[in-house]
């Protein structure tokens, strides 16, 4: 993993870092708060959910290949499929927003074990989602920095609560799916 020729830069991480937390203030602020606002539309949006789901787990597909292409020392594709990956977060963040502010919340509409099953994966996947959103752009701003030992010890715990962020998302919207 070590490329002598990208400068450690830990000024850029510190300059940085005040940046994330507001981002992340911010973002957590926008999705608390949407549960209280609610935007007037001219048409539905029912075609949101499905959009963002896809979206994340696409972003996932892109974390597998990011860390299958570290895995073989190829720091620029690894580079790139992470930036694809924050770029698909984006814009799976700017659709949920964009939905949760325009429509009314959808309840799960079964019984039994499923309901169990999807009320774990929801909660888990919400906490972990606000709690892994600043250590995600921490992550980053340590690969960007070009501080690979940082970076490397973070990844290897958020890498997975990400992915798991990813891909519980989309099976809680399958699950929910026949309740729309």
């Amino acid at each position: 993993m070590k490329n002598n020729s990208l400068n450690p830069r830990p000024e850029l991480e510190k300059k940085l870092k005040p940046w994330a937390w507001a981002l992340t203030v911010v973002i957590i602020g926008v999705v608390v708060s949407m549960r209280y606002i609610k935007l007037p539309v001219d048409g539905p949006l029912h075609f949101l959910p499905p959009f963002h789901s896809a979206v994340n787990a696409i972003a996932g597909v892109f974390l597998l290949l990011a860390l299958y292409f570290i895995k073989k020392k190829n720091i620029s594709a690894h580079r790139n499929m992470i930036m694809i990956a924050m770029g698909l977060s984006l814009v799976f963040l700017l659709s949920y927003v964009a939905y949760h502010t325009t429509s009314e919340p959808t309840t799960y509409c079964k019984e039994g074990i499923s309901k169990t099953i999807y009320f774990f994966l929801l909660i888990t996947h919400v906490l972990s989602a606000a709690i892994i959103f600043p250590f995600i752009l921490f992550t980053f701003i340590r690969g960007y920095a070009h501080l690979v030992e940082k970076h490397k010890r973070m990844a290897r715990w958020v890498f997975p609560i990400w992915l798991y962020v990813c891909f519980t998302g989309p099976i809680c919207y399958l699950m929910l799916a026949p309740c729309y």
